[in-house]
């Protein structure tokens, strides 16, 4: 059966192949990563052979949901090297970007034995970390033989994945019987792993670490007080010095299909508040010049945030969002936010970001792969789920003119955050029942001992 995996895995990327070269010259994709993603990895890379505990978190979201486990295990497993794979270049990029305490970051490789043999060989973990949904069969079935320990964390299995998996039933359940405990975010994700053949008494709910992603002061890093310098990932408000009058409609992660009916609703802000303000992120990097043809067309004026000048305000109508990682930030700018993914059925993407800055939150009717979380926001009037573009674009409008409303949603917003948060003490515990403290001193050579 696993054979058989291997095989479709391997025609499957010949089938692709033409698409992926394709994606490499236009823009600049996979070409790079290549030997990395065949198990390639520098002998420099883990020098000494060190122990350690390897992470994956598939893209940027995948990545930022982890970093506080990740700054957690560095400071609980001091002897053990801490590395990062993302399967995504942006998620790379921001994972070399932002996380000083991994000690290597690197491309997962395919998931056939030989490859993941090589990777396995040079990283040598202890434990292997997986972020939200990431099964793959040939490596946890290696990790097994190994005596790697496994765990997925912040897990959970989307309605769209769902039918897929079940589909294969036989092999996932073998593959889930690989896996040694189950962090989740919700009781759905639960009954689903185990409709799937996951054993129940290795399924924990700890909750979203998406919650104890974010920082104090809202976002993903650490909010800069009145008068504090702007560093790190507070540097992009620096582009941004905006007149406390000013109106500020973001859209966030948006696919095609979603730009026109938010740059219409923005059209129609103008009309009473000429000043406003339209930021526009995409949330795929090849989509940059579309949007902001559109935006152009519609007749924006119309700049790239990485043209910007620093310390300036946006002489512009509209900004589009050019850049990795800055997005989480910026939503404490937002008067309104809308978060993409929603209204084409796309399943949705993160609302917890603008709403914990106490941001009023718009979301779509496609909002499945955060169902748990969207119909809590919802239950709770701490966000507004539209049906249609038409009623999307009247409740923009709506929101922008009503500040007591705006002011109500986004409290609501904002402590339905603070009262969720406890995922990463969840989930470090299970993690320590895997992997003790107190015995690694048994296996592990004393510093400097190889």
């Amino acid at each position: 059966m696993y054979l058989l995996y291997s095989i479709v895995t391997l025609v499957a990327l010949v089938v692709a192949s033409p698409w992926f070269l394709y994606q490499g010259l236009r823009h600049r994709k996979y070409l790079g990563s290549l030997r990395e993603r065949l198990g390639y990895l520098p002998v420099s890379f883990n020098l000494d052979g060190d122990p350690s505990i390897w992470v994956h978190a598939v893209s940027v979201g995948e990545v930022l949901a982890a970093r506080p486990l990740i700054a957690a295990l560095r400071i609980r497993y001091p002897r053990l090297k801490l590395f990062l794979s993302t399967t995504t270049r942006t998620g790379q990029q921001l994972a070399r970007r932002n996380l000083s305490e991994v000690d290597g970051v690197f491309y997962f490789p395919f998931d056939w034995t030989f490859v993941v043999r090589r990777t396995l060989a040079v990283v040598k973990p202890r434990l292997f970390v997986m972020v939200e949904t990431e099964i793959w069969p040939n490596l946890l079935r290696e990790c097994r033989r190994r005596k790697v320990r496994t765990v997925v964390v912040n897990g959970r299995i989307s309605y769209r994945s769902f039918p897929r998996y079940k589909l294969v039933r036989p092999l996932f359940r073998r593959v889930l019987a690989d896996v040694d405990r189950f962090c989740v975010q919700g009781d759905e994700t639960a009954r689903r792993l185990i409709e799937l053949g996951a054993d129940a008494s290795r399924i924990t709910v700890t909750g979203s670490l998406k919650f104890d992603a974010l920082g104090i002061g809202g976002g993903l890093g650490i909010g800069a007080g009145a008068g504090a310098p702007l560093r790190g990932p507070d540097r992009v408000m620096r582009f941004f010095r905006l007149s406390r009058n000013r109106p500020v409609l973001i859209a966030g992660s948006t696919l095609k299909g979603e730009d026109e009916p938010i740059i219409r609703a923005f059209n129609r802000i103008r009309i009473t508040t000429p000043n406003a303000l339209l930021i526009i992120a995409a949330r795929h990097p090849e989509r940059f010049d579309d949007v902001e043809r559109l935006c152009r067309q519609e007749g924006l004026a119309t700049v790239r945030r990485s043209q910007l000048a620093i310390d300036a305000e946006p002489r512009a109508d509209a900004v589009v969002l050019d850049t990795i990682g800055e997005l989480a930030q910026l939503y404490q700018l937002g008067t309104v936010v809308f978060v993409g993914g929603s209204i084409v059925p796309a399943g949705g993407h993160n609302i917890l970001e603008p709403a914990a800055f106490g941001k009023p939150v718009v979301f779509g009717p496609h909002m499945q792969n955060f169902g748990e979380i969207a119909a809590t926001f919802t239950a709770n009037d701490a966000a507004v789920q539209v049906r249609s573009e038409r009623e999307l674009e009247d409740t923009l409008v709506a929101l922008i003119d009503d500040p007591v409303r705006r002011a109500r949603l986004g409290a609501a917003a904002r402590a339905l955050v603070e009262q969720n948060r406890g995922a990463k003490d969840k989930t470090l515990a299970v993690l320590g029942e895997l992997l003790p403290q107190d015995r690694l001193a048994e296996v592990l050579p004393f510093p400097g001992a190889h």
